[in-house]
């Protein structure tokens, strides 16, 4: 059974509504938006001032965190105060280890929040061989921790989510499922069991990681899972720590995007690491999308896809100098709107020309191939950079009016690949394609495209072509989810991005940003940063902004930054290196889950930090 309605038409899977406060999800209700205060929940004033401001943002679920009792009780202050000054927004209490703060937030608050893998278990990094018994006795365990807490949301209906995050899985599904998707659903199911056992319904789940392609693989399982099931609770999105600026936003457009791409997702959070309110504006942009996403089917002849949805492979293609094959995927750069390119034009693709001395420096999002739409350059360019004056049609293609003999980029929509053009591509040692698409959802046009050369076993290299006419702001998030969708998936050799009001600067870099996230081409550093909450110990934008200036050069190396031990070195499942908080300006320091030193006072934690990377061998030093 496939984890989708439809892989070739728009069909958002249908859901039961679940009721939260004043607002509806699930069901034909709109994709609900939500973010979190970052406020201390003692803080009353400060954390109803944030809320309201989130309110006028246009955030309609609010989560606040609750980590110990005190921060539970005063939940009810907040909410008699957001009342008072006429606000009756949702709230919802975030949940990790206090089973007690959960039970007197579910008197309070329209949802709680709960972590199956800390809820019930305290997580040691421990590896432990359960025989069918033993293991079932952990979960009548975890029956009689949670029983207390479904009882209280049934009786005063309010509802539940059950957020899995793939760093926090408790040491039982690590040891039987290990760190995969399949532990991230098992991990739910045994809440959820518990929940339908005591005949409560109200849930709604999650299942994010800081890897998009990890989470996409646990939502597609969970929703195979449910349809398997007859199961139909709300979707809630997310990638967790997925950063700041572009990064964070390009991250979070390729999970989430990815999903509702297929249909599945009822309500989205965006984790930055800023402000909350600038989460708003995106999740926004991204719900709004699929709200008018119309159902009109791609043309399809009813075969089966040839492609593994829950497990990472690259679709096979030939190598031609550096694309296809083994290569990371390349960046095609739109030079077609210049009347003249110039030396200093390429600056903004990576190259810069050094007259002095007559040679170019490369950076490390250097474009690879150079579309100048039939214009001569009037200078040398470096050998890494390929000038592609012609990509032939349909038609000229067709008629074999090219040197077949050398290398060419042909252009093509699912349309066009006929027979006889298949016929042509199949014999055609030299072929690049440009696969382009102006179906509405063109994306599955474009994954029904690549389908059908896997299906006669056509190698030829792919380069996914999309064209946008809207500002860089959506296009940041609509090439993200529609090309990053189909190179999770293991499709494409490279991205030529096309935007008539954008720059070429900014495509640029918007396409080296979803290689990174896709994890196909990593060219710079990648930052998994948590987007701060009430318990985060230290300003989290600051600290996170210190350590990208020290380390923005390290290409390659994964750097956790987490505001609390809660998304501590679980969290960060892939980091190569953790800054933790662990108390009031003291950090805890690690390389991967290792604790590497504890209780650093923040004032050195950074250089401390440095030293590890460098004892590690990882560190190099910048170029000036």
């Amino acid at each position: 059974m496939m984890f989708t309605d439809s892989l070739f038409s728009y069909q958002r899977f249908t859901t039961r509504k679940v009721k939260v406060g004043t607002v509806e999800i699930g069901g034909d209700n709109p994709i609900r938006v939500q973010s979190m205060t970052t406020t201390d929940t003692m803080d009353t004033a400060a954390t109803v001032d944030q809320s309201i401001s989130l309110a006028d943002a246009g955030c309609e679920i609010i989560r606040i965190t609750a980590p110990s009792k005190k921060e539970a009780e005063n939940l009810k202050a907040i909410k008699d105060e957001l009342k008072a000054r006429g606000l009756n927004v949702p709230l919802v209490a975030d949940i990790h280890f206090t089973p007690n703060a959960a039970e007197i937030a579910a008197k309070i608050v329209d949802k709680v929040r709960v972590n199956p893998g800390n809820y019930a278990d305290k997580k040691k990094f421990n590896t432990i061989e359960y025989t069918d018994e033993e293991y079932q006795e952990q979960l009548e365990r975890i029956n009689v921790k949670f029983t207390p807490l479904v009882n209280i949301c049934k009786e005063e209906g309010i509802a539940m989510r059950i957020g899995t995050n793939h760093g926090s899985l408790s040491d039982r599904i690590m040891s039987r499922y290990g760190d995969t998707p399949n532990g991230m659903v098992e991990s739910a199911l045994e809440f959820i069991r518990i929940c339908e056992s005591l005949d409560y319904h109200d849930l709604i789940i999650s299942m994010k990681a800081s890897n998009p392609q990890v989470m996409v693989h646990a939502y597609r399982l969970l929703m195979r899972t449910f349809k398997e099931t007859d199961r139909n609770y709300p979707i809630h999105l997310g990638v967790t720590e997925a950063g700041d600026g572009e990064d964070g936003r390009i991250k979070s457009a390729v999970g989430i995007g990815t999903l509702l791409e297929d249909g599945i997702g009822d309500t989205i959070r965006v984790s930055l690491t800023e402000d909350p309110e600038a989460e708003i504006p995106v999740a926004n942009e991204l719900a709004k999308r699929y709200e008018k996403r119309s159902s009109s089917a791609v043309d399809h002849d009813g075969s089966a896809l040839p492609i593994d949805f829950y497990n990472y492979k690259k679709r096979s293609s030939l190598k031609l100098h550096n694309i296809g094959g083994d290569n990371a995927p390349v960046i095609v750069a739109d030079f077609s709107n210049y009347d003249k390119i110039t030396r200093e034009d390429l600056q903004s693709i990576g190259y810069t020309y050094d007259e002095e001395i007559d040679k170019w420096h490369l950076g490390d999002q250097a474009a690879d191939l150079l579309y100048t739409a039939g214009k001569a350059l009037e200078f040398d360019i470096p050998g890494s950079l390929n000038a592609i004056q012609e990509i032939a049609s349909v038609s000229k293609y067709l008629s074999q009016d090219l040197n077949l003999d050398q290398p060419h980029l042909i252009e093509a929509e699912l349309k066009d690949l006929t027979d006889q053009y298949l016929d042509l591509l199949s014999q055609d040692q030299n072929a690049v394609l440009i696969l382009n698409t102006n179906h509405e959802h063109g994306m599955a046009e474009q994954r029904v495209a690549i389908s059908k050369l896997i299906a006669r076993k056509i190698e030829t290299p792919i380069i996914l072509s999309r064209t946008y006419d809207v500002e860089f702001d959506k296009v940041q998030l609509f090439a993200s989810a529609d090309l990053g969708a189909l190179l999770l998936d293991g499709m494409g050799d490279g991205l030529f991005i096309r935007a008539n009001q954008c720059s070429v600067k900014d495509l640029n870099a918007l396409a080296f940003g979803i290689l990174q996230a896709t994890r196909t081409r990593i060219s710079k550093t990648d930052y998994i940063a948590c987007p701060s909450c009430g318990r985060t110990l230290f300003d989290l934008q600051e600290v996170t902004a210190k350590i990208r200036s020290r380390t923005d050069h390290l290409k390659g190396v994964k750097i956790g930054i987490m505001g609390c031990i809660v998304n501590g070195p679980g969290e960060m499942a892939d980091a190569d290196y953790g800054y933790v908080g662990s108390g009031v300006k003291k950090i805890t320091l690690y390389k991967g889950q290792e604790v590497m030193k504890k209780g650093v006072d923040e004032s050195i934690a950074v250089d401390n930090l440095i030293n590890i990377i460098k004892e590690d061998g990882k560190w190099v030093e910048p170029r000036i």
